[in-house]
């Protein structure tokens, strides 16, 4: 079913290739940024997965940050610089995934989406981990289909006007992709105003 699935070499979401590499090729890495992508800048949060790598020494392995004490896992998350402005929280959803990917995908990732039959069914599989939610489920699709060639369809019509990372090949189209949600949420905030009679 996704004969063209393959990691893409880099997905350009920061400004750094090392962790630009880490996002497309480890699956945890990629499920651990999109959780950190709230309440911050694209950038901050996928900057997030390798940093967090360096300080568990160099593994990213979802059965070991599930088994980790979460008070411990907060407290790598929240060393400065934080990896989120909202570190304890952050720290206990990556947690969470995790044990969930453990318990129901034998920790890997990739199952999550490789193994959905449809559409569907992969929303149920994105929106059930924790961190995510409904309006990620069909970004995330939309990144793996169009970067990593999963063969999947009937997202499209959840996608913002704006677009979503999946519109992103270089780093100049992220900045491109920003300023139009930062434009649509002004518009969408401006209007809102209006008929309120403000």
């Amino acid at each position: 079913m996704h004969d063209g699935y393959r990691r893409p070499e880099t997905l350009e979401f920061t400004t750094d290739p090392d962790a630009n590499r880490l996002n497309a090729q480890e699956p945890v890495a990629f499920v651990i940024g999109w959780i950190l992508d709230q309440q911050v800048k694209v950038q901050k949060a996928f900057e997030g997965p390798l940093e967090l790598q360096r300080r568990l020494g160099g593994t990213l392995s979802a059965a070991t940050i599930a088994a980790m004490p979460e008070q411990d896992l907060i407290d790598v998350f929240v060393a400065k610089p934080a990896l989120h402005r909202f570190g304890g929280v952050a720290a206990k959803r990556v947690r969470a995934c995790m044990q969930h990917l453990v318990d129901e995908y034998g920790g890997d990732p990739e199952r999550v989406w490789l193994e959905a039959a449809d559409y569907p069914e992969l929303r149920r599989r994105i929106v059930a981990l924790p961190g995510f939610g409904p309006t990620k489920a069909p970004a995330v699709t939309a990144v793996l289909v169009r970067r990593f060639g999963l063969d999947v369809s009937g997202f499209e019509d959840e996608l913002f006007e704006y677009g979503s990372l999946a519109d992103v090949a270089t780093y100049d189209d992220l900045l491109a992709y920003q300023a139009r949600k930062t434009a649509y949420k002004q518009a969408a905030k401006a209007a809102k105003a209006e008929a309120a009679g403000e």
